[in-house]
């Protein structure tokens, strides 16, 4: 049982849309299992209300951390006073948390959770050809993690392709893995990473091209709603080993937890 009074602390998961997340009762119980009263509630807010909502945000003394979702992890980054090396190079954050001055110090742990998924599936990237689709906040996020797992190679498949040649630019200087421009095409990779909301709704078409996938091949994805998604489904009938968007997000609760609970509370 978790008692919500007047002293307990407030954190919020901001997105558009929200029903999908898993953070509200994971990350809640989580903090009570650490001894912390604190609560993670959703707020379901547009791009066009979202620098509304982060003044508002600026002025609750009482709201510890906001943790961030499809489609504001680069707008919040921008909002952050500082942020993380990791958080830095991308960016964009996913978590936030409130500086003693009052500002936000943003990081970025999507990509740790989605090798963290994988890896717990049994699957090590290391010397590995990755297939990354999309190149948004969690798909910026995973590639950087996929590179600094050691993959040989990266190829990057995004429908903006300024946005996919900028991070294929700035990943080329980390090194050593080769990142290039990619395709709807898996064939000849051994990891498959679907970083799209590509699946949350009836009638999307599947990120890759399904019937092309080997036996062989890891497919990884990142959405929640449904727990299994198509292509996640998908591949499973082809053979085809799996991760899925609740796996990552079990992956990485933890670290949002300790970065959350690293800050010192502003009252």
């Amino acid at each position: 049982m978790i008692s919500i009074t007047g002293a307990t602390r407030l954190n919020v998961i901001v997105g558009d849309p929200i029903a999908q997340v898993k953070s509200p009762g994971g990350m809640t119980a989580a903090f009570a299992a650490r001894g912390h009263d604190g609560v993670v509630v959703p707020v379901r807010v547009s791009p066009g209300d979202l620098d509304g909502f982060l003044a508002v945000a600026d002025k609750l003394t009482n709201l510890d951390g906001i943790i961030v979702t499809v489609p504001h992890k680069f707008a919040c980054h921008r909002h952050c006073a500082s942020g993380t090396d990791r958080a830095t190079f991308l960016g964009a954050v996913n978590i936030m948390r409130r500086r003693t001055d009052g500002a936000w110090h943003g990081e970025m742990v999507d990509g740790l959770g989605f090798v963290g998924a994988v890896k717990a599936q049994g699957f090590d990237p290391t010397g590995k050809h990755a297939l990354l689709v999309g190149a948004g906040g969690a798909g910026s996020a995973i590639a950087l993690a996929l590179v600094d797992a050691g993959v040989r190679e990266l190829a990057i498949h995004e429908a903006d392709a300024a946005r996919r040649d900028g991070l294929i630019g700035r990943l080329a200087v980390r090194g050593p893995a080769k990142v290039v421009a990619g395709s709807p095409d898996p064939t000849g990779f051994d990891l498959v990473a679907n970083a799209t909301p590509a699946g949350m709704k009836p009638g999307d078409p599947l990120p890759v091209e399904v019937a092309k996938l080997s036996p062989e091949t890891f497919v990884g994805c990142v959405i929640t709603v449904p727990a299994i998604s198509p292509l996640v489904a998908a591949a499973r009938e082809r053979g085809c080993r799996t991760s899925t968007g609740t796996e990552m997000y079990q992956a990485l609760q933890s670290a949002m937890v300790e970065f959350l609970l690293a800050g010192e509370r502003l009252d």
